[in-house]
């Protein structure tokens, strides 16, 4: 039972991980929108918005991994890297 709670714990953090993917795009696209506006309403020039949509696009790049790429460590993971530390001991 102990093994079922864990992975259904498991399944509702990537599930969670999933749906919060969405209000984040939106949240940077938005915000983003917006600063860009500002750069533009204030008469251009440098444009500083490149700093913010990087840094946060590096951040939004890795939760769409962690949420649509990364596999779940499996039992079977745990005991290959179990075995391999006893093979270098």
């Amino acid at each position: 039972m102990d093994d079922d709670g864990a992975e259904r714990r498991a399944a509702i953090e990537r599930i969670k991980n999933r749906r919060g993917f969405v209000p984040h795009v939106i949240a940077y696209v938005a915000v983003n929108s917006l600063l860009v506006t500002a750069w533009w309403l204030s008469g251009g020039g440098y444009f500083w918005p490149v700093w913010i949509i990087g840094g946060w696009g590096i951040g939004l790049v890795m939760h769409a991994w962690s949420a649509f790429f990364e596999r779940p460590i499996r039992e079977a993971d745990i005991q290959r890297e179990l075995d391999r530390g006893r093979a270098t001991d």
